[in-house]
């Protein structure tokens, strides 16, 4: 019987995962164009993600571009060695670090802040309005906006113009010749180009809170900034979490055509970060494998703080990427 028992169990699991295949190739078949879409898109990042991977192993060779990858000769770790003891290697990370930092305390908060006062304006089309011209300067491409960002602070741009007829300087100040002020500039023109941009997102959070909750808040007598801390921002606590984590993965990334404008000989001590010293001491002067090398670094880092911010805010805010 008990042999029988399992015979019959084991028909029944058998019919049952039949029965569970055959209907997951009905579904397939009849999402048939969608799943063609799918597969271009997959067949995209086949070919130029996960293909070009490839390549990384140029980073313990010394390739040439005379030779294919397979005939250079292997070199270890020297690449690793050599980047990381460069002497320019501390300046490159304090500033890669330093304008990174700044970003994401002043930046990443901005669009949060931007959202809420947006969806707190009651004319349609003021609101219409303020998102446009916000918008806008995301379209722009950095080679214009860099010789807009040049106009303006120049000697006899706008900003010392204006600086000098309120009396706060004495004198024209070269922004974009003073590696101390480079900073500051690059931070602010990014918050410039990407506020309204980045605050998409968070508007698209913002409009799937229940109205009903903010009904409720206002018949128990709640006021406006009540409601944005009590229910807007709570509501959008899981998209503010995602993004704050893809920004520390991104840490080590800093912008580099907005980098590559805006540098120059004059504030190169402020100016030269990791892209940048990627982009001249590897590509420039043809050492492909050595830039290959401090890239792997860089995207071995970037994958270590993804984790640990991933973890970091799955255990704050139960929200997390995976």
């Amino acid at each position: 019987m008990g042999a029988k028992a399992r015979t019959g169990a084991e028909l029944e699991s058998n019919t049952a995962g039949k029965a569970r295949t055959t209907s997951i190739w009905r579904k397939i078949y009849g999402q048939r164009y969608l799943q063609v879409m799918a597969l271009l898109g997959v067949a995209w990042m086949l070919v130029f993600n996960y293909i070009p991977m490839y390549g990384i192993i140029i980073a313990f060779k010394e390739y040439d571009i005379i030779y294919s990858i397979s005939e250079a000769p292997w070199v270890g770790l020297e690449h690793f060695k050599a980047f990381l003891e460069d002497d320019s290697l501390p300046y490159v990370i304090k500033n890669t670090l330093g304008m990174s930092l700044f970003k994401l305390l002043i930046g990443f908060p901005l669009p949060i802040i931007f959202a809420l006062l947006l969806n707190e304006l009651r004319s349609a089309i003021f609101k219409r309005w303020v998102q446009t011209i916000s918008y806008l300067p995301h379209f722009l491409s950095w080679v214009i906006l860099g010789g807009i960002m040049a106009t303006f602070l120049a000697d006899v741009g706008i900003i010392n113009k204006l600086l000098l007829a309120l009396g706060w300087i004495d004198e024209p100040i070269m922004y974009l010749a003073e590696p101390q002020y480079f900073w500051s500039i690059v931070v602010s023109s990014d918050i410039w180009k990407e506020l309204g941009w980045s605050a998409i997102i968070y508007l698209a959070a913002i409009s799937s809170v229940s109205p009903e909750l903010y009904e409720a808040a206002t018949i128990d007598g709640a006021g406006r900034f009540q409601k944005i801390w009590n229910i807007t921002l709570p509501s959008i606590k899981g998209t503010i979490s995602i993004l704050f984590i893809l920004a520390i993965s991104g840490i080590l990334n800093s912008n580099f055509d907005q980098i590559l404008v805006l540098r120059n000989a004059l504030n190169e001590t402020s100016s030269n970060v990791i892209d940048v010293y990627v982009y001249q001491t590897g590509l420039a002067s043809g050492r492909y494998s050595y830039a290959t090398a401090v890239g792997l670094i860089k995207s071995l880092i970037a994958l270590v703080l993804l984790l640990a911010a991933n973890r970091v805010t799955k255990r704050l805010s139960d929200t997390s990427l995976f």
